[in-house]
């Protein structure tokens, strides 16, 4: 019988830590968390709305998780700008890991811990949290396929209405502001679907009316390739919220329109798909494609990163070579190489 992955988790001031951690305990045949190593001294802006579910956990310092080596995998679930430090860190170790993002305001420190990794094999999934949702998997499989002919235009959106005063100013600490901090999501899964490389980045950065000229809550970007461009935006400040968050697709040959992206309401996740022929299993006209119940955003994710751990499937050795484009991208759609 295989033994759960022996895992650190590493950090609690990252957006995505509780989710992650509630994510852990339900895979205890998976995960067996060792320490939870407690960064709440830092000083590194962050933000995080969600209570901890600490309960249970050995709650560490630094120093004492950085002192521990018998690890099969760490997760990193720092604060944003103090990712690279930690993930620098367990490469060097060749300690595999599951790493949350955005990867840094320059390229230089994620590129250094990309390559270490790669030289090693060392697994480094990146906190994505689209990559196993059943929509995008959809969206991916009918452009791989031909489905929607070739792909002329992109519409993707990460609108929200969550957070206090304290997060307007959370984002307006990158350089990048809001899209910074959430538009890599969008670059992860647009980038498949796109053909060349990227042409054009115009950025846009603002703040949405009544907060503080800081805030950059508003932002947005319209990238380019040689036959199709995307148009990737986020504002907090947008009712609705979640539910709200679109993925659409034109093609000459259909359309796929996801609305939302994800749901964990107990509804059914659905998409409209629209063919001007029969493609796949589907015919020429309008269809809405049920892609059943999400129940959680992680699981599927995390349960390929402690087969890999496990020798159960490969290191995906491809990953190595995307994430860099999705985060050299990133810093093009927020304007870095524009200051």
């Amino acid at each position: 019988m295989k033994r759960p992955v022996r895992t650190l988790f590493y950090g609690l001031k990252h957006e995505h830590s509780a989710g992650k951690l509630l994510t852990l305990s339900k895979m205890k045949d998976d995960f067996e968390i060792v320490a939870v190593a407690d960064d709440r001294a830092r000083t590194t802006p962050s933000y995080r709305a969600d209570p901890l579910p600490l309960d249970g956990l050995k709650i560490v310092g630094e120093a004492e998780a950085l002192a521990m080596r018998d690890v099969d995998v760490v997760f990193v679930e720092v604060a944003n700008n103090d990712l690279m430090e930690i993930a620098r860190i367990y490469a060097e170790r060749g300690v595999p890991m599951h790493c949350d993002k955005p990867c840094g305001e320059t390229m230089g420190p994620y590129l250094e811990v990309v390559e270490m990794c790669r030289a090693k094999n060392l697994p480094m999934q990146m906190g994505y949290m689209f990559r196993a949702n059943p929509g995008v998997r959809f969206c991916h499989k009918a452009v791989r396929e031909g489905w929607l002919g070739d792909v002329v235009h992109i519409e993707a959106d990460m609108n929200h209405d969550y957070g206090d005063d304290s997060y307007q100013k959370y984002v307006g600490t990158f350089r990048g502001g809001i899209l910074y901090n959430l538009g890599c999501h969008l670059i992860d899964l647009i980038l498949p679907m796109m053909k060349g490389g990227l042409v054009r980045a115009t950025n846009v950065t603002g703040t949405a009316k009544g907060d503080g000229p800081d805030c950059l809550n508003r932002c947005a970007a319209l990238l380019e390739w040689p036959d199709a461009t995307a148009l990737i935006r986020s504002c907090s400040r947008v009712p609705g919220g979640l539910p709200h968050r679109r993925l659409r697709i034109d093609g000459t040959k259909g359309t796929i329109d996801l609305c939302p992206i994800e749901r964990f309401d107990g509804e059914h996740l659905t998409l409209d798909l629209t063919l001007s022929e029969s493609a796949g299993a589907f015919a020429a006209g309008r269809h809405s494609v049920d892609l059943g119940v999400q129940t959680d955003r992680y699981m599927d994710q995390l349960r390929e990163l402690a087969e890999i751990v496990c020798g159960e499937r490969p290191n995906p050795a491809e990953l190595y070579d995307h994430d860099l484009k999705v985060h050299e991208i990133t810093l093009k759609a927020c304007g870095y190489d524009k200051r």
